[in-house]
């Protein structure tokens, strides 16, 4: 995919953030790793979503440079270089200030593996980094230290939000979609009564079966 055409999707993308009530004002961001080049497209730094379009989105390098752009990039950007540096596997990344998931970040707190579609997507609890200062790639190594030995696709930064990664930037903006959605269910379950974890065995059969024989 061309710098252009990641630029078109990755602007459109925003667009689901809004439709799923993920972000707030111009808080949450994604980006998308150009392939084969050591580049990566990311919404700029408190421009309201339904002012995006493609031109705004701003080309950085991998240390956060910016190499193509009118605006200056999100501030999370360092963090988003972090993450594509430390894994060539990762083609996008997505940060949202969804309320129920961060609530329980917010809380320190691990989203328990609960429900069938917890162990779909994200194959165990969603865990919980440490806390880190907006603005270097502290937010980034946390996430990545976090990410290790874990199947989930998202991380719970403590007292800030939700950091998500995929293949592509789509993957990315959907395990913050049912970040959110799990993170309300499980919320909503507690407050009638103990929630008890999925047996693992289970969840191993659940995320075995979503990931390699679920869809078309």
């Amino acid at each position: 995919m061309t710098t252009d055409a990641l630029r078109e999707q990755v602007c459109a993308l925003h667009a689901e953030l809004l439709r799923w009530n993920l972000v707030t004002w111009t808080s949450g961001n994604i980006s998308a790793r150009v392939p084969d080049a050591d580049l990566m497209v990311i919404k700029p730094s408190g421009v309201s979503y339904e002012d995006l379009t493609p031109e705004d989105m701003v080309v950085c390098d991998l240390d956060g440079t910016v190499v193509e752009g009118r605006h200056k990039p999100s501030s999370d950007t360092a963090a988003h270089a972090y993450v594509y540096r430390a894994r060539p596997d990762v083609g996008g990344v997505v940060h949202t200030h969804s309320p129920y998931a961060t609530a329980w970040a917010a809380r320190g707190e691990a989203i328990p593996c609960a429900i069938t579609a917890m162990a779909d997507e994200f194959g165990g609890d969603i865990p919980v980094g440490p806390f880190a200062l907006i603005g270097g790639d502290d937010i980034g190594k946390g996430l990545i230290a976090t990410l290790d030995g874990h199947r989930s696709p998202a991380v719970l930064m403590r007292g800030h939000g939700v950091f998500t990664i995929g293949d592509s930037a789509r993957a990315a903006v959907k395990a913050a979609v049912m970040c959110e959605d799990v993170a309300r269910t499980v919320h909503l379950a507690r407050e009638n009564g103990p929630v008890e974890r999925l047996p693992q065995e289970h969840i191993d059969a659940l995320y075995d079966r979503y990931q390699n024989v679920y869809g078309q």
